[in-house]
């Protein structure tokens, strides 16, 4: 768990406030808000859940539970660009290990794994719905189809 002084928490429960107001505070908008907290501070701080907890009158687990359970949210900080890779059979087959092995090399990361310096979170998913255009990864909302082991170091250079 980060801990976050009094006035980043005071922003943080500012954000989760206007993101509720826009959706309102029904459950059925919760996937929406979750969404857009975790976009807008670019995890679910524990205080965002709290304060999501308080408006919505939905127990703290329960916000846990989805927010785990969905691998576009995060509970954790993560890097300033998010690098989603295809480790589905159709990826792997046509060659997704041979790209997987040269961007772990590139970034020095693990799956599920933030950089030092907060610029990369690597993560892998079970299928982004691209298997005609395997091995596929997607940085941010770039999606790159039939990528080759060689492209890794150009694509990872588009992103300052």
């Amino acid at each position: 768990m980060t801990a976050v002084s009094q006035e980043e928490e005071q922003a943080i429960v500012e954000t989760v406030q206007t993101i509720v107001q826009k959706h309102g505070a029904s459950l059925e908008e919760l996937i929406p808000i979750l969404n857009d907290v975790n976009r807008d501070l670019g995890y679910l701080p524990a205080a965002a859940l709290a304060e999501i907890s308080r408006l919505l009158h939905v127990p703290k687990s329960q916000l846990f539970a989805v927010s785990s359970f969905y691998s576009m949210l995060s509970t954790k900080p993560r890097g300033r660009h998010i690098i989603q890779f295809c480790e589905s059979a159709p990826c792997h087959v046509v060659g997704g290990r041979q790209v997987w092995e040269t961007l772990c090399a590139n970034l020095q990361l693990g799956a599920n794994e933030t950089s030092p310096d907060g610029k990369w979170t690597l993560a892998t998913t079970s299928c982004l719905g691209l298997c005609s255009v395997g091995p596929v990864l997607v940085i941010d909302d770039d999606v790159y189809g039939n990528v080759r082991p060689e492209q890794i170091p150009d694509i990872l250079a588009r992103y300052s």
